[in-house]
């Protein structure tokens, strides 16, 4: 009996297992739902804004994509309480839980880079360069034009940005610190139920030996 019990139990085991760990880690997957911005549009849960007056806001008043419309319409709409006067007071509200702070992509990595807690989703919602202003036929385009070229073909550009995002930062976020939500190791309470199966078909077992030792004796009595 024994011996079949701990075959049930192993095969047990072995299916409770499988089951827990697709159920489980199908759940620490939906934890974040939220992967471009259609997904940040469609829900609720997670609100989201942008500095007051910045160019991202200014993107989305001018945008005729629906999605961007759609999330306009909603920065408009509540622009008192989602939207940020700098980009640290944005980055302050996305620490404290349930914000996302639609920034350009360059602040966005420099701040991430000195912030493990903080991460970026999606792509590119536009792509825009930086550039110098200056009076129009002003003789100092074309050399300053002229000159950024040289530096970005000589690595110069290249070489400061690496300085100052990136071994300025002096900070290495791990990967699987990131996530460590989604890897969550599976427990003792997602699969504890079959070992209690085990303890009570132990117990029951010996109580079964114990009867069927107590009856042996007793017939050998009986015969002498």
């Amino acid at each position: 009996m024994i011996s079949c019990l701990w075959g049930f139990c192993t095969l047990i085991l072995v299916s409770s297992y499988t089951a827990n760990l697709a159920a489980f880690l199908t759940v620490q997957r939906m934890q974040t739902p939220i992967e471009n911005a259609e997904d940040l549009a469609s829900q609720t849960k997670i609100t989201y804004g942008v500095q007051r007056g910045g160019s991202t806001e200014n993107f989305f008043r001018e945008s005729k994509i629906a999605t961007y419309e759609r999330m306009w319409h909603y920065i408009s709409a509540n622009h008192a309480s989602v939207t940020v006067t700098s980009s640290t007071e944005g980055i302050k509200k996305v620490l404290e839980g349930n914000y996302a702070f639609l920034i350009e992509s360059t602040t966005s990595e420099y701040n991430i880079m000195r912030n493990c807690e903080l991460t970026s989703i999606g792509g590119l919602l536009d792509s825009k360069g930086y550039g110098f202003g200056v009076p129009e036929n002003s003789p100092y385009r074309d050399i300053l034009s002229d000159t950024i070229l040289k530096l970005q073909d000589e690595g110069v550009i290249q070489k400061y940005y690496n300085k100052w995002w990136k071994e300025e930062a002096n900070l290495k976020c791990d990967e699987e610190d990131k996530r460590k939500e989604l890897a969550s190791a599976l427990g003792f309470a997602n699969i504890g139920g079959v070992f209690v199966i085990l303890a009570v078909g132990l117990v029951l077992s010996m109580i079964v030996a114990a009867i069927e030792f107590y009856i042996k004796i007793r017939h050998r009595n009986n015969g002498q």
